[in-house]
C-alpha cells in the first residue's frame, strides 16, 4: 500500500507525534512524507518527499496569532499551485494531520483522506468546546484540511475515534525528577512581557523557551533559552511545574509526567480555547491572559501540591494498525461492489 503522510509544520505537536508514527508507517507500507508550514523547531530524521510553503499562522508577542504577519506571509496563489501539482493519485490513502496541500488535493482527486490531528478531535460534538462561541474559529478548523474520516488525539477519549495522546518515546522512556524551578513555553508572548510578569515571583526559578531569541541570557530568577528539543524534553522530565499555552503536545506530556501544569489559551485561536476548556473540567488552572491582575492565580498555583494523574498508554502501533486495516477493508469493499455492478451490467446486456 501506498501512503503519503502529510504534517503541519507550524508549531513543534505535529512534528513530534510524526517522529513516533513515521517508524511504524515504515514497516507497514510504502511511504512518502510531506510537510508544509514553518516555525517548527523540531526536525524529523526521515526523508521528505515534499515540501511545500502551506498556509501557516505566525505567532505573535501579545498573547495570539499576529494576522498581519499571517497574512503578509501567505501566498494564495502558490498554495493553489502547489494543491493541483501535487500527485496524489499515485497514493491508496492520504495521511493527514491537519495539512491544506494534500487535504485538498486528495479532495479533489477524490482520494480517502484520514485526518490523524489533534484538531479533529476538537471538532467532535462529544469533545469540550468553550463557552463562548467561535463561528469563525469553528469555519477554519473544519475546512482548513478537509477529511474522508477522522481519527484523532485529545487530552481524553471523549468518542470512540478519539485516542489519548501519543507521548513520544524520549519523554516515554525517561526517569522523571523534581527540581525546584519551572518551564515556561509561550511562544506567543515576548521575552520582555514573560520576564516582567514573572520576576517578581523571586523565589521560583523559571526556565523560558523562547522562540525571539537565538542566543541563551539570564536575568535574576529567569533563564531564557532558544528551543532545542533535548534540553526541553531535560527541563520538562526535571521540572516541578509547566506555564504554557494551550496547544496539544505539550500540556500532554507534562500531564504524563504529572507534573502541576497551568494553561494560557492563545487569543484569537479556537482549538487553543478548546483545549483550555478540556483541561479545566480536569482541574487544570487556566489564565485568560498573562497580565499583573492573574498575579495571585500564579502564586496559589506555585504553592500548590495538587497534580492531576492520567492514563496515557503507548497505544500508537495499534491505532495505525486500526487504520490501515480500516482502508483495506474500505477498498475491499468499494472493489466487491464495483465488480457487482459491473456483473449486473453484463447479464442484463
Amino acid at each position: 500500500m501506498r501512503v503519503l503522510y502529510a504534517i503541519q509544520g507550524t508549531g513543534n505537536g505535529h512534528l513530534s507525534r510524526a517522529r513516533e508514527i513515521i517508524p511504524i508507517l515504515n514497516k507497514k507500507c510504502d511511504l512518502d512524507i510531506l510537510i508544509s508550514g514553518n516555525q517548527a523547531d523540531v526536525h524529523l530524521d526521515h526523508p521528505i518527499k515534499y515540501r511545500f510553503k502551506g498556509l501557516s499562522f505566525i505567532f505573535g508577542k501579545k498573547g495570539g496569532v499576529d494576522l498581519l504577519k499571517t497574512f503578509t506571509n501567505s501566498n494564495l496563489k502558490l498554495l493553489k499551485k502547489d494543491i493541483h501539482n501535487l500527485p496524489v493519485q499515485d497514493y491508496d490513502l492520504i495521511l493527514n494531520d491537519f495539512e491544506p496541500v494534500s487535504a485538498w488535493a486528495a479532495q479533489k482527486a477524490k482520494i480517502p483522506c484520514i485526518a490523524l490531528s489533534h484538531q479533529a478531535a476538537v471538532l467532535d460534538p462529544k469533545a469540550p468546546k468553550p463557552k463562548k462561541s467561535d463561528i469563525i474559529g469553528k469555519q477554519i478548523l473544519k475546512y482548513y484540511a478537509p477529511s474522508t474520516i477522522k481519527r484523532a488525539f485529545h487530552f481524553q477519549s471523549y468518542s470512540e475515534d478519539i485516542y489519548t495522546p501519543v507521548i513520544r518515546s524520549e519523554i516515554r522512556n525517561l526517569t522523571v525528577k523534581e527540581e525546584n524551578r519551572y518551564v515556561v513555553y509561550l511562544p506567543a508572548y515576548s521575552d520582555k512581557k514573560i520576564i516582567k510578569m514573572l520576576s517578581p515571583f523571586e523565589n521560583t526559578l523559571w526556565e523560558v523557551y523562547s522562540k525571539h531569541t537565538k542566543k541563551g541570557y539570564r536575568k535574576k530568577n529567569i533563564i531564557i533559552r532558544k528551543i532545542e528539543n533535548s534540553t526541553f524534553v531535560n527541563s520538562l522530565v526535571s521540572c516541578t511545574g509547566v506555564l504554557c499555552g494551550a496547544g496539544f503536545e505539550t500540556p500532554a506530556e507534562a500531564l504524563f509526567l504529572q507534573k502541576k501544569l497551568m494553561v494560557i489559551p492563545m487569543k484569537g485561536q479556537y482549538e487553543q480555547q478548546c483545549n483550555a476548556r478540556s483541561l479545566e473540567l480536569m482541574g487544570i488552572p487556566v489564565l485568560k491572559s498573562l497580565k499583573k491582575k492573574h498575579s495571585e492565580k500564579i502564586k496559589t498555583w506555585i504553592n500548590s501540591t495538587e497534580k492531576i494523574t492520567v492514563n496515557y498508554p503507548d497505544c500508537t502501533e495499534a491505532i495505525i494498525d486500526d487504520i490501515l486495516n480500516y482502508h483495506i477493508h474500505v477498498a475491499q469493499d468499494v472493489l466487491c461492489s464495483a465488480q457487482s455492478d459491473e456483473s449486473v451490467v453484463n447479464s442484463e446486456r
